[in-house]
C-alpha cells in the first residue's frame, strides 16, 4: 500500500509542502496523491545525512559493501509489485522495466565489489627520503576519501536505474556518502517501494537511520533550497538542460560552492559516409529507426542528427529510413510536460521552411526533418535536443558543409560514425573527440554498457563536467575528495596507505603500480 509520504532520517512522515498527484500516462488516470515535503523537512533531512555521514564514513568496505548488496536483493524482493507499480506511473512495460530492474541491482552489486577490491581509492605513496640534499623529502601519501552527503535527483526517463536507488546513489553510496534523494514527482510510488527497499537493508545493517533519505515533491523551491543546504557537498542530476542549468548555477552560488554533477540535453549527431551508405544502406537505416524511437525518443543517448554527404544513394537511404521508422509503434511520452514539450518543438519543426518533414508530424508516430547543412549551420538552435521519437537529417553537400557542422556543435554525450574505410572518417573523429563524451563507429548510441571503462558524459551543455561520467564504476570518483597525508603514522594512515597493504590494492609507490608491501 502506497503511503505518499516521505521518508526522512529513518521516518516515514507526512511531507507539510505542496500536494501534488502521480497519473498514468497512457490513460491519464490519476494513481495516487502526495504531498510534497516543506523546507524544513529537507533541513531535517539534510541535517540528517551530515550526522549519519559522520558514522557511516568510518565503516568498513566489507561492511559497506555487504549493505549495499543487500539493497539490491531488497530491490528483487519487492517482485511484481515493484514492476507493475513502475509500469503503471511511466507505461514503459514491464519488459523494458524488468531489463532495467536487472541493471539497477547490477549497477549495486559492481559498487559493492569494486569497494571490496578497494584500488579505486587511487592511493599514491611516495616515501620519505631523509637524507636527501638540499632539504630531506617528506613521506607523501594521497587517496580519495567520501566527500560527504550528496542530493540525487531522480530522472523521469529511467524510473530505477537512474532514480532513487540508481546509479548515482549506488556510487555514492559506495564512495562512504550519506545519500538524500529528491524523488521524481512522474513516479513517486516507484521511488516509495525503493525507498521501503532500502529502509530493510538499513535495519538488516544496522546503519545509521539518516544514510538515506527520500523527499518528495514537484515544487521547484523543494530542489534548489536543497542545493542550497550548508550541510550538502555535491549533487548528482540527470534531467533537463533548463533545470539541469538551474541547480548548477545554485550549487555555485553559494557562499561555499559545491559541484552539481547535471547530464542535460544531448542530440548525439551520427554521421553516415558515403561508402557505408554504399553498402549497408537499409541495415543503417533499421539500426537508426530503432534507436530514434526506443523508449519513445527518451533516451538521453536518442540520436537526433544525423548528417550524410550528397551522394547518389542519399535518397534510396531516406526512403529506407522512413519505411524503417513507419513500422515502429511508439509508446507513450512521460508525463504531461514532455508531451507538451515534445509537441511545442514539433510544431515549431513544421512552421520552419527550411525543414521538409519526412515522416509523421503528430504524436501517432515518429516524427524526421530533413535540412540543408546551410540552412542547419545558420540556424543553430535547431541542435537542441528534441526529447520525444523525432530526429533531424542534415544533408551535407561536401565536407567541408560537414566538418562547419560539427565545429558549431555544442557538447554532447556520444557521436557516431558509419564508415567502411571512408576518407572522411579520420577528420570527423579528430573533430568529434573535443564534442563528445563517446565515439561508436558502425553502431548506434542508445543501449549504454554499464561497465569500467564506459564514460557517459561529455562538453557542455550535455553535462556540467566532461570528466565525469554518470555510468560505470568510474562514477565513484564524483562523490570523493583527495586527502593527502605527510609525514603521517602509520596508526593514522587509511588502510590503503598503509606499508604492509592489508588490502592488496593496487597503489602507485614511488612512481610504479604494484601490490607489494612497502619495506620498512
Amino acid at each position: 500500500m502506497i503511503s505518499g509520504k516521505s521518508l526522512i532520517v529513518g521516518t516515514w512522515a507526512d511531507g507539510s509542502g505542496t500536494p501534488f498527484s502521480s497519473y498514468n500516462p497512457a490513460t491519464n488516470e490519476k494513481l495516487n496523491d502526495f504531498r510534497g515535503v516543506g523546507l524544513s523537512q529537507i533541513d531535517e533531512a539534510v541535517h540528517g545525512s551530515y550526522e549519519a555521514y559522520r558514522i557511516f564514513k568510518s565503516f568498513g568496505f566489507e561492511q559497506r559493501a555487504a549493505f549495499i548488496d543487500e539493497i539490491a536483493s531488497e530491490i528483487e524482493a519487492l517482485g511484481d509489485e515493484l514492476l507493475e507499480t513502475c509500469n503503471k506511473e511511466t507505461g514503459l512495460g514491464i519488459p523494458r522495466l524488468t531489463g532495467e530492474r536487472g541493471r539497477t541491482c547490477g549497477q549495486l552489486r559492481a559498487f559493492a565489489s569494486l569497494i571490496r577490491e578497494g584500488s579505486w581509492q587511487q592511493a599514491r605513496i611516495d616515501t620519505a627520503i631523509p637524507h636527501r640534499k638540499p632539504i630531506p623529502k617528506p613521506d607523501i601519501r594521497s587517496v580519495l576519501q567520501p566527500i560527504g552527503p550528496v542530493a540525487v535527483f531522480s530522472a523521469s526517463n529511467f524510473p530505477l536505474a537512474f532514480s532513487t536507488l540508481g546509479g548515482d546513489t549506488a556510487s555514492a553510496l559506495a564512495a562512504g556518502n550519506t545519500v538524500v534523494v529528491k524523488g521524481h514527482p512522474s513516479h513517486p510510488a516507484t521511488s516509495e517501494l525503493c525507498a521501503v527497499a532500502i529502509t530493510n537493508a538499513i535495519k538488516k545493517h544496522s546503519m545509521p537511520a539518516g544514510v538515506f533519505s527520500l523527499l518528495q515533491g514537484g515544487d521547484p523551491e523543494v530542489s534548489t533550497h536543497l542545493v542550497k543546504h550548508p550541510k550538502l557537498e555535491a549533487v548528482g542530476f540527470t534531467g533537463s538542460s533548463r533545470v539541469g542549468r538551474i541547480l548548477f548555477d545554485a550549487g555555485a552560488a553559494r557562499p561555499r560552492p559545491i559541484p552539481v554533477y547535471a547530464e542535460m540535453g544531448s542530440t548525439n549527431p551520427v554521421f553516415i559516409l558515403p561508402k557505408a551508405l554504399e553498402n549497408r544502406g537499409n541495415e543503417i537505416a533499421t539500426g537508426l529507426a530503432g534507436s530514434i524511437t526506443l523508449g519513445a525518443g527518451q533516451f538521453c543517448t536518442k540520436p537526433g542528427l544525423v548528417f550524410m554527404l550528397k551522394t547518389p544513394d542519399q535518397e534510396a537511404f531516406k526512403q529506407a529510413l522512413v519505411e524503417a521508422i513507419g513500422k515502429i509503434q511508439i509508446g507513450n511520452l512521460l508525463n504531461a510536460g514532455i508531451t507538451s514539450g515534445y509537441k511545442e518543438k514539433i510544431s515549431a519543426y513544421v512552421n520552419n521552411p527550411a525543414l521538409t518533414a519526412l515522416a509523421g508530424t503528430d504524436m501517432a508516430s515518429a516524427t524526421l526533418f530533413t535540412v540543408k547543412a546551410a540552412d542547419f549551420n545558420a540556424n543553430p538552435g535547431l541542435e537542441e535536443e528534441v526529447f520525444g521519437p523525432a530526429a533531424l537529417l542534415i544533408e551535407c553537400e561536401n565536407q567541408e558543409e560537414m566538418m562547419q557542422a560539427i565545429d558549431q556543435l555544442g557538447g554532447h554525450l556520444t557521436g557516431t560514425i558509419h564508415s567502411n574505410e571512408d576518407a572522411e572518417a579520420g577528420a570527423i573523429k579528430l573533430a568529434l573527440e573535443e564534442k563528445v563524451g563517446r565515439i561508436i563507429f558502425n553502431g548506434f548510441p542508445t543501449g549504454v554498457e554499464v561497465c569500467p571503462s564506459m564514460h557517459h558524459g561529455g562538453p557542455y551543455p550535455s553535462t556540467t563536467f566532461a570528466t565525469a561520467t554518470s555510468v560505470g564504476t568510474a562514477a565513484i570518483e564524483r562523490f570523493c575528495k583527495v586527502v593527502c597525508y605527510q609525514d603521517a603514522p602509520q596508526t593514522h594512515l587509511p588502510l590503503a596507505l598503509k606499508d604492509d597493504n592489508p588490502m592488496g590494492v593496487n597503489r602507485l609507490v614511488n612512481g610504479e603500480f604494484t601490490t607489494n608491501k612497502i619495506n620498512a
